[in-house]
């Protein structure tokens, strides 16, 4: 079997001066290897043809035959890795906490160990007939949500 940790180095060295980021690297025991990378504007179907071509000049088929698939991270899925978090800061995302709640709202900071959430949420103000809408922020822990994921928009 193809070694997993072989297939990322490979990877990280196409990605060296690059704005492009590795998702993720899986190897299933038949030796289907799927590259997941993104761009904070998006992955080229060129690059993704770069990076395929690359890893097969890298790993021999003499020594294992292997399927390799290349692609971005797909739209609507759930975030893997940090710069995903950060690529989206400002748009509408989608977290599902650990309790279950959904939340819908703007991503408005990001670091390695929390981010938060510019969320709409009606409030019955004192003495008021009706509820208002206002902003509050959510801050989440990453071991406290199951996803966060981009939404996306037709608006």
């Amino acid at each position: 079997m193809i070694d997993k940790n072989v297939v990322t180095g490979i990877v990280s060295k196409w990605l060296e001066d690059k704005d492009y980021f590795l998702v993720d690297v899986t190897v299933s025991p038949d030796d289907k290897i799927v590259v997941e990378i993104d761009h904070a504007e998006g992955v080229w179907i060129d690059d993704c043809v770069e990076l395929s071509k690359y890893i097969e000049s890298q790993l021999s088929r003499d020594d294992e035959d292997y399927e390799l698939e290349v692609g971005s991270a797909g739209i609507g899925q759930p975030f893997k890795v940090l710069q995903q978090y950060v690529i989206h800061i400002g748009k509408e995302v989608e977290v599902l906490a650990n309790d279950g709640k959904k939340y819908r709202g703007v991503l408005t900071d990001v670091d390695d160990k929390q981010f938060t959430l510019t969320v709409q949420t009606k409030i019955k103000p004192e003495g008021s007939k009706r509820p208002k809408l206002v902003e509050q922020l959510l801050t989440f822990t990453y071991d406290e949500i199951k996803y966060t994921k981009y939404l996306i928009s037709f608006k």
